[in-house]
């Protein structure tokens, strides 16, 4: 997970309309990604109404970012995040955290939300930039306070 909804998984305070992912692009994990978006009922997110798409490995591994709805709401799947280098550049400094969903989960580190944020330069990553490093900060002052004991 990226963006918004990992920040909150460590503490940002604000709320999101959608989850943000950055899938792992090997094919075994696309093969895997592809069933997962059929059962979400997955289709292509639009100004008006949601419009059916051929869900496959090779169209989803096929374009760098995905807008869609589905039967959960919101999802956004972004290959290769602005500043960063997609997957194994998140996964370095990922964070593995139980979020109740029975599994763990990779959550991207507030660090690189902040980069993606600050590499996209829109608006409204703006607006969340002050409380974003604000976590940070109370993040590092936490882990201080353990490491000192």
């Amino acid at each position: 997970m990226i963006g918004a909804v990992a920040a909150i998984a460590q503490g940002y305070p604000l709320t999101t309309n959608d989850l943000d992912v950055t899938p792992d692009p090997e094919p075994d994990n696309i093969a895997r990604l592809v069933p997962a978006l059929q059962e979400l009922d997955a289709k292509l997110r639009t100004p008006t109404e949601p419009v059916p798409f051929p869900i496959d490995a090779k169209m989803i591994a096929g374009v760098q970012s995905w807008t869609l709805a589905t039967s959960e709401g919101a999802l956004d799947l972004v290959f290769v995040p602005a500043g960063t280098g997609g997957y194994e550049d998140l996964h370095r400094e990922a964070l593995t955290l139980d979020l109740g969903t029975g599994s763990p989960t990779l959550v991207a580190s507030v660090r690189d939300v902040i980069r993606m944020k600050e590499a996209a330069n829109r608006l409204k990553d703006q607006a969340q930039l002050p409380a974003l490093r604000r976590t940070l900060e109370l993040i590092r002052e936490r882990e201080r306070r353990e490491r000192e004991g």
